[in-house]
């Protein structure tokens, strides 16, 4: 894998933590909101913090997309969720949220989870296309080439 995949993957870490972290700084501030009321839900977007959370999450989408451009999902996915260690290093420092033991331990299960995973090739290889083509439409393309 080259060097322009792996910062692709990065950013998708990076932009998918750092964004979630500032909506919920932002909502915080924002306080609780009812979804029967979608007008104050709505006036959230005024907060500077939603709004740099959404524009995190954007750079996110951009750069998750790319991702799977070039990659399997079942490997993207995956490598994708080390942002659990971005959310919860962003959470305890800058939310100053208490994570315990047990969620620690959780964030390590999932990263040796995500390292197994991407020990494995980015994109399967797929088989021929002559072996997805039915067997009935290859002897109905050679009946036609008989023909002409």
């Amino acid at each position: 894998m080259t060097l322009r995949k792996y910062l692709v993957l990065l950013a998708v870490m990076l932009f998918g933590g750092a964004g979630d972290v500032l909506l919920k700084r932002g909502m915080k501030d924002f306080g609780p909101v009812d979804l029967h009321n979608l007008p104050h839900l709505v006036s959230a977007l005024a907060n500077p913090w939603i709004l740099i959370g959404i524009i995190c999450l954007t750079g996110f989408f951009a750069s998750y997309l790319t991702a799977l451009s070039w990659a399997d999902l079942t490997y993207v996915l995956p490598a994708t969720a080390m942002g659990y260690v971005v959310i919860a290093v962003l959470s305890k420092y800058f939310l100053q949220e208490h994570i315990s033991e047990w969620r620690w331990a959780g964030i390590l299960l999932i990263s040796c989870g995500v390292g197994w995973v991407t020990r494995g090739p980015a994109l399967t290889k797929r088989e021929s296309s002559k072996a997805i083509i039915p067997e009935a439409l290859i002897s109905e393309n050679q009946e036609q080439h008989e023909i002409a």
